[in-house]
């Protein structure tokens, strides 16, 4: 009998229909899918959750569009954990010339702060109102939703592009448009040389002064009742046993707004995300019960990454199961409207079973929030956003040049092979 391909086959029940295959439901109304693959969410070890309304966009800042062509190249660098999550290798936007541009005497080009701000202050207040509508159902939902505002240091990563069309690449980053297949991340592991001058008085010089350090585990953990989010279990240490304290819990934050800066005058970028915590208010006994047995059967273990294990058959319960852990010791700097954070953190994805560590500096910038809380004049909340940004550009995006892969060098005579 000849073969007969399985979609000519004829059925001997052609009346039985086939069921449909089930659909995925919606996403909440404040939530949409990010566009990376599950493998990929869960090698990050949380699900990255922006708002149904978020913009996430990317700028430049440092040159004027008539100098970008000839003065940006792209420059490869070595990176290991793009390399395990993307096949494609990453690239970062590299100034190609040891002296910054002239100013011409007289001139009035604005300031990139300024710019900066301009860029950012509608989305800013649009995404905000957003969220103050989110705020206001949030007893609905058992939830405590705090708004929050964070300036990260790091570097815009770009990946996916083929060498062949640098180019065109170039020419379009020139009109602030990433084009396919290019993709952008953002690297936060800042030169310990940067991290060690931050703490070693250059934060008090800047007015801000040293509030307290935190010493912090932070346990996530996978709800088989709610796929869609992770469990943050922050835990501070029990010293005289050696064990966690359960002290706040968490769902994954909500992105409201992401603007990515290429600063290419300067040697660190620039992330200004709006985004808000999600505090669990009210939970059942047997969910506390489910989650207080897995933070209790925690084995505090400096020699691991992320400085927890678990008993063999101990990280996992009827719905609760361990996905990863952090440990984080932090420094906090604050004056009256901005927050500095500075923190060495070790991490452990269970499901990818890889670690890393890393140094991080961040900013909350809490002045603003108050001021879009009491809905103030919008030229009030500019004139705060240009504040904050002008002292980010003159004080955090300068770091000595020490880092092996080059990632946060200025200039070809930095580059480093």
């Amino acid at each position: 009998m000849a073969y007969v391909p399985p979609h000519k086959r004829q059925s001997n029940h052609k009346d039985k229909l086939l069921p449909l295959p089930e659909l995925p439901p919606l996403p909440p109304p404040h939530t949409r899918f990010n566009s990376r693959s599950d493998s990929q969410k869960k090698a990050n070890n949380k699900k990255v959750i922006y708002a149904y309304h978020a913009q996430s966009k990317w700028f430049f800042a440092g040159l004027h569009q008539h100098d970008f062509s000839s003065l940006v190249k792209l420059h490869p660098v070595s990176l290991e954990f793009v390399h395990h999550k993307y096949t494609e290798n990453p690239h970062i936007l590299l100034y190609t010339h040891t002296h910054l541009p002239q100013t011409q005497v007289g001139s009035q080009e604005r300031k990139p702060w300024e710019v900066a701000a301009e860029k950012t202050l509608q989305n800013l207040i649009q995404s905000f109102e957003y969220l103050r509508d989110e705020m206001e159902v949030q007893d609905l939902e058992q939830l405590q939703v705090k708004p929050n505002l964070v300036a990260r240091l790091g570097r815009v990563i770009l990946h996916g592009a083929p060498s062949a069309a640098q180019e065109e690449i170039i020419q379009s980053l020139a009109a602030e448009t990433i084009p396919r297949p290019l993709k952008r991340i953002f690297y936060t592991d800042i030169p310990t040389s940067y991290v060690d001058k931050m703490m070693k008085g250059d934060a008090i010089k800047l007015g801000l002064d040293f509030t307290e350090e935190k010493d912090v585990f932070r346990v996530q953990l996978s709800d088989a009742n709610r796929p869609d989010s992770t469990i943050s279990c922050k835990c501070s240490i029990m010293k005289e046993l050696n064990k966690l304290k359960l002290y706040k819990i968490e769902l994954n934050q909500v992105r409201q707004m992401v603007s990515d800066f290429s600063c290419l005058t300067k040697n660190i970028d620039l992330r200004l995300m709006l985004c808000s915590k999600r505090m669990l208010t009210v939970l059942k006994d047997d969910e506390m019960e489910g989650i207080r047995s897995l933070i209790e059967a925690a084995v505090i273990d400096p020699n691991v990454k992320g400085g927890l294990r678990w008993p063999l058959g101990k990280s996992s319960g009827d719905r609760y199961s361990v996905c990863g852990v952090w440990h984080t010791v932090i420094k906090v700097y604050a004056n009256s409207s901005i927050k500095l954070k500075v923190r060495n953190v070790d991490r452990f994805c269970f499901r990818s079973l890889m670690g890393d560590s890393a140094s991080e500096v961040y900013l909350n910038l809490k002045g603003i929030i108050s001021l879009l809380q009491e809905q103030k004049d919008t030229g009030l909340i500019s004139k705060e956003l240009e504040d904050n940004l002008k002292l980010i550009w003159d004080h955090f995006l300068d770091c000595e040049k020490d880092d092996a892969n080059g990632i946060f060098l200025l200039g070809e005579k930095d580059v480093t092979k």
